[in-house]
């Protein structure tokens, strides 16, 4: 019999909590996290920063889904973005020492796991209501926002785990 853990997120049923119309969104969020651990379990840190071809490191990856992520959640609840999100936007990238594999994923972690919360307590009634998004107002809805969360981590993995092969194989 297959181990259910070897299954993706989505074909292991519903997720306790969450409204059936979010299920999609929570699992395509816990399949990013599932896969930022498995991509980056014995990836070198020293690679962290280095962009082949010119490309997005898996460093800014790592930041940019967890950025992503956070700002989808506040545009959901009607708030603009405040100073320490647009400060964490202008990071993403930034090459420090002190940025280390192990805490980007603990941020990840705890970003998805704050949105399974709020889609937990997110009525479907107002999964429909508009919202915008930047600062140019752009339109959007409640529902827009979580799913384009989940599908842009899940695009963002699918582009590290390419960064990561290449990098890997070159060692």
């Amino acid at each position: 019999m297959e181990n259910e853990k070897s299954r993706e997120v989505w074909l292991r049923g519903s997720l306790p909590d969450i409204p059936l119309l979010l299920q999609p969104a929570a699992h395509a969020l816990l399949q990013s996290k599932e896969e930022v651990f498995k991509y980056t379990a014995t990836f070198p840190e020293a690679l962290l920063w280095k962009k082949p071809a010119g490309r997005a490191s898996v460093g800014f990856h790592l930041q940019h889904i967890t950025g992503v992520l956070d700002r989808m959640l506040t545009y959901a609840e009607e708030k603009s973005l405040s100073e320490t999100q647009f400060e964490y936007l202008r990071k993403e990238g930034f090459e420090g020492r002190e940025v280390k594999i192990a805490n980007l994923k603990k941020a990840f972690t705890e970003k998805v796991d704050e949105a399974l919360q709020t889609f937990k307590n997110t009525p479907e009634a107002i999964l429909t209501e508009k919202r915008t998004v930047g600062r140019k107002k752009l339109p959007s809805s409640v529902i827009g926002l979580y799913f384009h969360a989940a599908e842009h981590s899940q695009r963002h993995i699918g582009q590290m785990l390419v960064t990561i092969s290449v990098l890997e194989s070159e060692i």
